[in-house]
């Protein structure tokens, strides 16, 4: 809320960025758009619901209401329209120094007023102090209105220069009005502006509502200072504003209009007032008058004035000192004593002393005299603040404040839902005055106690009826602790209602109200209950009439209709038994008086005990009834919801139910559940007007309820199945949860919970939280809740305590999540091998024997040059680290990453000596470490998970110290781009980093960016790149002398941001970079493989699997480009702006003008192969085929032959298939035919034919078709690509040791071999498949020989693969992760540790690019730990194979989610659950991105897989095996292990344990035990409660114990539901489903109720129910069992029958043809049928 603003500084500082408009409602008809451009106005109030501002106008002190709004499109135009043509010379003169204003005051213009003025606003110069243009930029329109002219022919006139401020209304008796003002610039060159400025775009625009009607004397400043909106308790809303200056508080009162558009305002009432403050909680207002008095108003009627004890009466005089309170003040916030602080009060006006604020009308008025000023007093209360709830802050005179409460109107349920439901039905006025008296009652000092409320209410409701409440005999007796029924008692019935309430805070303050408050009279004036019977019948029996004159008089029948339906709904919470009780006692009585014999009946029938068949009747006079106002909505027959359900399920028509809006909500839901649910009826919880419920309103216009019954139907719409869904999630929408359906009665939620049970067995895997939760499925609801979380730690982040690190040496590895580990590899230690082979953080061992001929110093350097070689591969594990561990951690955000450091130095046996590579005794090559603790920074910085909460401090925070570990941190940067973090390091810290000039810090940062903004084509990313890449600078800019690697990275860079985008120059620059000559002066000469590689590599990026519709560069002719690349000859001219460059030939390299192929093909060939991607493009790929002449054999090198051969398998990727026939038919037939197979001895001889070439063409293109494969099945586990890549990869074992392998050289089946192994991992990746593990072990064993850097490197990545991310990832096969995986696994590997000639080393790490989470965890939902799961997994049907199923044992990798069309996890362990993925795959990737976590419950009496693998342990399988009786097998000890359910639990304790000397009990231990077993078995635990409670009612009819019937008509219920149609149909569609309650158990239960009352009638109870139909009296000891027989067996009332004409009955078919319009079932007619023939013999069946 602002307070009263000046609109000038408003300007400046809250409303800087909003323009506005005005709309008046125009002088003809049309309403007008204008700027606000005002000075007068003040804005004094905001408020946003209802959007609506308040202002003031300080020229005319008034005060308007706008709405304020979005402008829209039009009215943007109107006003911009005019402006435009405002700069026009001959518009200038009129316009510029003059803002016109339309004002129109009220919508229906007062004579007083005058409707148009304009009156030029005083432009000054000084624009920056007081401009009267509400934020404008532009002067032009600074003082300029922006009016229409069209509509007004007014402004057209000519003698509009703004000299004059004159009105055009001819009838105005304001005299101020009619002085001429002049304005002191009123010549228009003083403000001539520029016509070119532009105008403001407004955004916002206040509409014109109300405007308080001027008076002819208006004090100047009359400005609101406190505005508020209260509503009554009747729910009116009143705009209030006070006004200091004349000490008023002026409350307009507005509504909406019918349609909710506009807002309608009143009139507006004063209050006289000096301060206010509304009570939001009880609709209320407190005013504080000038006197000093606290009044408490709702809306504008007055309720009463406020005392608190403890605080003065202000305008008593004081005599003697004031007692103290008994307990201190709340929150009095002042360190002096009260006492001191108030001075003194009489003791008279001191209320109870009750810390809490008590409200009450205690004193007259006319008691003192109310001129007397409060200055003398001292202390009064000065103003009122902080309005919460139902608590304000009174501030005193003296500086101190207090906190004080109002009362509520009730505090117990009971009467606050009576209240609630009886304001409802009354017209306004006279439900606020009902209210006001009530509150008086209630909140009068001392007042009652909870449990006493309901008396008091009942006493004052009747009171206001009309009662004498101290003669009728129930109420008399209240006790009111402290009665204030004297007080309360009526007055002599007077012709008038004016001055009741003057009279009524006379009796309040009463001596004899006074006295009554003491206790101790109050106990002997109370009556105890069986006097008051003895004296009922001398005392009562005159004169006991109702006072036709009160309040509520003529009301009393819609008063009684409404609480019935209140009683009604109470009886559909369990919990509001006692309320119950009471409210039956009021309705009773009531319905006597109103001779409602029907109703009387109704709730004899549900409390026999408490409704007598006859008591006191208050008579009212016959001529007094027809005042009564009989509402069109009452009904003769009583409203019952449990006759109503019951008909439902039966099948017989019912009336709709009447119900309260906001009252009987229970009422309504349980209405339309059934007849969704058991009617079948789709629409019943869709359209608001329900053909089932009746809405009461107070609708003046009789409405005629048809009585006739429309006979429901059931309907075979729809399948059942989505009916109980339907109804499930329609409950969960209007926000009914489980707690409210553990309070229904049993009965009644019988249909509610076969729906929840039906859609537990398999929900969909998608419903909101709530819905699950209602249905009972923890796991799904625990699913949706996480959904809905940001990403952070799951369940399964492992939290490894930090003292574990210091004991054993960090090697990277601990942070893995062990226990999803241990179970997808539950059998051995593989995962701790890997941990063993790819550490790099201990020292290795040196094993060199000392020949005898060595010296030391020469057995030194032997160990020293070991050592080296072991250091190659040791420098190797890291990148293979750094997929292992993959996104396994959350780091503390205040702690530093740790890097575990990579350490160089061995230890020889036998005596563990160090053996240091910087002893000097050998050549180390310089620099050897560089990248390889780059890579060790990667590894540990992709650890970090992309979900963890990481900011740009804590990046920064990581710099290291020390110089020599700058490359890890590079490393670092690198991988938190590739997770995507590094977006959120400032720009600032970037171009830090790349200033400093370190290389390996530009390369990692230049790759993270970029990889974090994959695709994006970001601007700011891509400037940061070009710097890097001489080719994207314009050819004058200056030469930077960037590194080389810088550049390659940059160039990939840029292949990464623009991804796929096929953006046209920047595919034309890398096109031309493929071939970059030379330089003159040896700048490109060195390594410019890997630059021309970038390149290849970066164009296939931009134009990934774009194919032949690259759009816009067919001029490019990028294909035919690539192609002479790939193949050689003539260089062309270079077009593009860096043909200067290029013009002089390189000094060094002689290349002349043809293309050097050695250089361009590899990135050529990659090009094509991505653009080409997925394409099946024929002619391009027979470009790639392998030459089949010996004579073009010699012209490639077999390298080039590796990528060929992939590019081609690559574009035609619908044709790679996994067997080993497809991989040869790859190699051309000259090559088939004449390849030496290598493991024979003799070489055949042959002139022409150059075996060497052959034999290396021939693995290398085999190697190419493989890496194909591995492409082709990347993360899928396909078996046959698996054991042909297995296959390969053996021969190539062989090969290595084959004798003539030197043919075709180690070097290149080393090559080979460390591909096809790639492939192999890349095909099972993430899978930790063990023969594939076998390999790479026993090739981190060979380290001598050819073995270099390289292809350790692809070794360990091949190990890393496997166990990609510790299992929980795996490879997919989209066009980007396809790119990834190219940069990422190039098949030339570095010859040692610095070696970036070929490829660059960082491109290494690009795999995560093509890393997607696919590992499934089921969470166990009870213990929140992982566990196995079975999961069927349904593929979409391919070209390849049909829609297949198969199953799988979670934890497990998923296939592709694009191949699949749903998840299931199986029963019948768990509760089935469908994840459906042809909805999309949204839900499942959410879950799988947050660690995989798929919630699982497990059903009772079920095992986990763990503990019981085979399934022999489960309950059933038990009782099954032991075959006797069901219950008594159960021991109710072993439940702990079926039910983790505490409440199961602690039954079968407590109530199913056979203890001692049993005797009796043992038969009810059986039946609670079988009970338990029923409930376990068949997982419904939740009808335990519903069982005990028929159980229960069944042995209290046995005893004739019933004193209310309810438990027998939930009974009835529960019995009519499984016997309804709905039920029986939903059987036979679904058989194998169990019964929702045990077969055997209802057929008991019907017979022994049945048996019972059978009895009662024998002994007796025939006479009984023979009185009750002809209307005798009845004896008052059979009167309980009379209800239950006659709820039982629905025997319709005495008031039936008559009509009938039962007495004349013969047979028994004369009864039958007689009752069938009844509706009384045929078993209870045999049983009335003696009475009714006149055969006293009861027929029991």
């Amino acid at each position: 809320m602002f307070g009263p603003l000046n609109m000038d500084c408003c300007l400046n500082e809250a409303l800087l960025h909003m323009k506005y408009l005005q709309v008046h409602p125009g002088l003809f008809g049309s309403s007008r758009v204008q700027y606000v451009v005002d000075h007068a106005m003040k804005i004094v109030f905001l408020n946003t619901d209802p959007s609506i501002v308040m202002t003031y106008d300080a020229v005319q002190n008034v005060h308007s209401v706008w709405t304020l709004r979005r402008v829209k499109s039009e009215e943007e135009n109107v006003v911009l329209k005019f402006s435009e043509q405002g700069g026009t010379p001959q518009n200038v003169a009129t316009s510029s120094s003059l803002t016109a204003h339309l004002r129109s005051l009220s919508k229906g213009d007062s004579p007083v007023t005058s409707p148009f003025q304009n009156y030029s606003s005083i432009h000054s110069q000084s624009r920056s102090t007081s401009s009267p243009s509400l934020h404008s930029r532009s002067p032009s329109i600074s003082n300029m209105a922006a009016l229409s002219r069209a509509h007004s022919p007014a402004l057209g006139v000519h003698s509009f220069s703004g000299v004059q401020r004159f009105n055009i209304s001819s009838h105005n008796q304001s005299p101020k009005r009619h002085s001429i003002s002049h304005s002191p610039n009123s010549n228009s060159n003083g403000s001539f502006l520029a016509p070119e400025t532009e105008p403001i775009v407004p955004e916002l625009c206040i509409d014109h509502l109300w405007t308080e009607t001027i008076t002819n004397i208006r004090e100047k400043n009359s400005q609101a200072s406190k505005v508020f909106i209260t509503s009554d308790l009747c729910g009116q809303k009143f705009l209030c504003f006070l006004v200091e200056s004349q000490l008023h508080l002026r409350c307009v009162k507005f509504q909406e209009s019918n349609d909710k558009t506009q807002l309608i305002f009143g009139s507006v009432t004063n209050i006289p007032a000096k301060d206010a403050a509304p009570v939001e909680k009880i609709d209320t207002m407190l005013v504080l008058e000038g006197s000093g008095n606290l009044v408490l108003y709702t809306g504008v009627v007055r309720v009463g004035k406020v005392f608190i004890p403890g605080l003065p009466a202000p305008s008593l005089t004081m005599s003697n000192t004031m007692p103290r309170p008994s307990t201190p003040l709340d929150g009095v916030s002042t360190p002096k004593p009260l006492s001191k602080l108030l001075g003194s009060l009489d003791e008279v006006v001191l209320l109870s002393p009750v810390p809490e604020l008590r409200d009450s009308s205690k004193l007259h008025d006319s008691l003192y005299n109310e001129d007397c000023t409060f200055q003398q007093l001292g202390t009064y209360i000065h103003s009122i603040r902080d309005p919460v709830h139902n608590r304000v802050t009174l501030e005193l005179s003296n500086g101190s404040m207090v906190r004080i409460t109002i009362p509520e109107i009730a505090t117990s349920e009971l009467v606050q839902t009576c209240l609630q439901a009886i304001k409802f039905i009354l017209p306004k006025e006279i439900a606020v005055q009902m209210l006001v008296k009530w509150y008086n009652v209630h909140s009068a000092p001392g007042g009652p106690s909870y449990h006493s409320e309901w008396n008091l209410f009942v006493t004052c409701l009747m009171n206001m009826m009309g009662y004498n409440t101290d003669r009728l005999a129930w109420t008399r007796n209240f006790d009111f602790e402290g009665s204030l029924s004297p007080v309360i008692a009526p007055k002599k019935a007077r012709p008038s209602e004016t001055g009741s309430d003057d009279d009524w805070e006379y009796l309040l303050n009463s001596d004899y109200h006074q006295n009554v408050e003491s206790h101790l009279l109050n106990r002997s004036l109370c009556l105890s209950p069986s006097e008051a019977s003895q004296m009922k019948d001398e005392d009562f029996s005159q004169n006991l009439s109702l006072d036709s004159s009160t309040l509520l008089f003529t009301h009393i029948p819609a008063i009684f209709f409404v609480l019935h339906l209140v009683y009604e709904e109470l009886k559909l919470n369990t919990l509001m038994g006692e309320g119950i009780c009471s409210l039956v006692e009021l309705l009773v009585q009531l319905a006597r008086d109103l001779k409602l014999g029907p109703y009387v009946d109704h709730y004899y029938r549900d409390y026999p005990t408490l409704v007598r068949t006859t008591g006191q009747v208050c008579t009212i006079d016959p001529g007094q009834t027809g005042f009564m106002h009989h509402p069109s909505f009452f009904t003769s027959e009583p409203p019952s919801i449990y006759q109503w359900v019951s008909s439902c399920l039966k099948g017989e028509g019912m009336p709709p139910y009447p119900y309260l809006p906001g009252i009987c909500e229970r009422s309504r839901l349980v209405v339309l559940s059934i007849a969704l649910y058991i009617l079948g009826d789709e629409s019943s919880v869709s359209d608001e007007s329900s053909q089932y419920l009746t809405r009461i309103t107070i609708a003046l216009q009789k409405l005629q309820v048809e009585q006739e019954e429309n006979r429901f139907s059931f309907r075979h719409s729809t399948s059942v199945s989505s009916l109980a869904e339907r109804l499930v999630v329609w409950m969960t929408n209007v926000g009914f949860t489980l707690r409210d359906l553990e309070t229904l009665p049993f009965g009644i939620a019988l249909p509610i919970r076969d729906a929840i049970y039906h859609c537990r067995e398999q929900p969909a895997s998608d419903w909101p939280e709530a819905v699950c939760l209602l249905i009972g499925r923890q796991d799904l609801s625990k699913q949706a809740c996480e959904g809905n979380l940001p990403k952070g730690k799951s369940v399964l982040s492992s939290d490894v305590p930090s003292g574990t690190e210091t004991e054993e040496e960090d090697d990277g590895m601990n942070d893995m999540n062990h226990e999803v580990m241990s179970l997808i590899w539950s059998e051995d230690l593989r995962v701790q091998d890997v941990r063993r082979l790819l550490q790099s953080a201990h020292p290795v061992r040196v094993n060199v024997v000392q020949y005898p001929e060595l010296s030391d110093h020469e057995f030194i350097e032997e160990k020293e040059n070991r050592l080296l070689q072991l250091c190659q591969r040791t420098m190797a594990l890291p990148v293979g680290r750094g997929m292992f561990t993959l996104f396994s951690y959350h780091p503390v955000p205040t702690e530093p990453l740790p890097i575990p450091k990579l350490n160089l130095t061995g230890r020889a046996p036998p005596r563990n000596t160090t053996v240091d590579l910087n002893s000097g005794n050998i050549d180390v090559p310089p620099n050897m470490t560089s990248w390889a603790s780059f890579h060790n920074g990667v590894a540990a910085g992709l650890k970090i998970a992309p979900a963890s909460q990481i900011d740009s401090a804590w990046i920064v925070y990581n710099k290291p110290k020390h110089a020599e570990l700058a490359n890890e941190y590079a490393g670092f940067l690198m991988a938190l781009g590739l997770n995507g973090h590094l977006t959120k390091l400032a720009t600032l810290n970037i171009h830090d980093y790349l200033t400093k000039g370190h290389e390996m810090t530009s390369i990692g940062l230049l790759l993270g960016v970029s990889a974090a903004k994959l695709g994006t084509m970001d601007m700011s990313i891509t400037r940061l790149l070009s710097i890097h890449i001489p080719a994207l600078l314009p050819p004058t800019s200056t030469e930077l002398d960037v590194p080389h690697n810088v550049q390659v990275a940059a160039v990939v860079g840029i292949g990464l941001v623009y991804q796929g985008t096929a953006h046209r120059h920047t595919a034309e620059v890398l096109l031309a970079e493929i071939g970059r000559p030379p330089g003159p002066e040896m700048e490109y000469c060195t390594d410019r493989e890997s630059y021309s590689l970038a390149a290849g590599l970066a164009l296939g990026m931009v134009c990934l699997g774009h194919g032949s519709n690259l759009i816009g560069m067919s001029d490019l002719n990028v294909p035919e480009q690539l192609y002479q690349y790939m193949v050689g000859g003539h260089r062309r001219f270079q077009t593009g702006m860096h043909r200067e460059k290029h013009k002089s030939p390189s000094y060094q390299i002689k290349e002349g003008d043809t293309i050097n192929v050695d250089v361009t093909c590899p990135g050529a060939t990659l090009a094509l192969a991505m653009i080409y991607l997925k394409t099946n493009n024929r002619s391009i790929a027979d470009w790639l085929r392998a030459p089949d002449t010996m004579y073009l054999l010699d012209f490639v090198k077999p390298e080039f032959l590796l990528l060929r051969t992939l590019a081609r398998c690559l574009i035609l990727w619908d044709d790679i298939l996994p067997n080993s026939k497809w991989v040869d038919s790859n190699v051309p037939q000259i090559i088939r035919e004449n390849s030496i197979s290598l493991s024979e001895i003799e070489l055949p001889c042959s002139e022409d034919l150059n075996l060497e070439t052959l034999s290396q063409a021939h693995v290398y293109i085999i190697a190419g078709a493989c890496l194909s494969l591995g492409f082709r099945f990347a993360g899928s586990e396909n078996l046959s690509a698996f054991n042909c890549l297995h296959k390969f990869a053996k021969d190539f074992m062989t090969y290595l040791s084959a004798p003539n392998a030197s043919v075709t050289g180690p070097y290149n089946l080393e090559t080979c071999l460390s591909v096809v192994l790639l492939s192999l991992a890349m095909v099972m990746a993430g899978s930790g498949n063990l023969k594939v593990l076998q390999l790479c072990r026993f090739l981190h064993m060979k380290t001598g020989g050819e073995m270099n850097y390289g292809f350790h490197l692809a070794h360990h990545m091949a190990l890393g693969l496997l166990f990609l991310g510790g299992g929980r990832y795996s490879l997919s096969t989209s066009n980007s992760s396809i790119a990834a995986l190219l940069c990422a696994l190039y098949p030339h590997f570095p010859a040692h540790s610095t070696d970036n000639r070929y490829h660059l080393q960082a491109l290494r790490h690009l795999y995560v690019l093509a890393a997607e989470p696919r590992l499934l965890v089921p969470v166990d939902v009870d213990t929140n730990t992982p566990c196995y799961a079975l999961l069927e997994v349904t593929y979409k049907g391919t070209q390849w194979y049909e829609q297949t199923k198969e199953e799988l044992m979670a934890p497990t990798l998923l296939p592709e989610l694009h191949l699949l069309k749903q998840i299931k996890v199986k029963g019948p362990r768990y509760w089935e659950l469908l994840i459906d993925l042809s909805k999309g795959t949204q839900h499942l990737k959410s879950i799988l991105s947050k660690d995989g976590v798929l919630y699982v419950k497990l059903r009772a009496g079920q095992l986990s897989y763990k503990e019981d693998p085979m399934g022999w342990q489960s309950l059933l399988a038990q009782t099954v095996a032991n075959r006797n009786s069901e219950a008594r097998a159960f021991k109710p000890e072993t439940i702990s292990a079926f039910t983790s359910d505490p409440a199961l639990l602690s039954f079968a304790e407590y109530f199913c344990k056979p203890t001692v000397n049993m005797g009796q009990k043992q038969e009810i231990l059986d039946l609670f035990s079988s009970v338990l077993y029923e409930c376990v078995t068949q997982e419904t635990p939740e009808m335990l409660p519903a069982y005990i409670a028929m159980d229960q009612a069944i042995r209290r009819l046995g005893r004739r114990e019933m004193s209310e019937t309810s438990e027998l008509w939930q009974i009835k219920l529960v019995l009519e539901f499984f016997s309804s149609r709905s039920h029986q149909e939903r059987l036979q569609n679904h058989p194998k489903r169990g019964l929702f309650m045990n077969s055997e158990f209802l057929p008991v239960v019907k017979c022994t109720i049945d048996n019972t009352l059978d009895q009662w009638l024998q002994v007796g109870g025939d006479m009984c129910v023979h009185a009750y139909l002809s209307g005798q009296p009845l004896e008052e000891s059979q009167l309980s069992m009379l209800a239950c027989f006659l709820v039982y067996h629905s025997v319709p009332a005495p008031r039936h029958l008559p009509p009938i004409g039962l007495e004349g009955s013969t047979s028994f078919a004369e009864l039958l043809f007689k009752f069938k319009q009844l509706k009384m079932p045929v078993r209870a007619l045999l049983r009335l049928a003696p009475l009714l023939l006149g055969n006293p013999q009861p027929m029991v069946m």
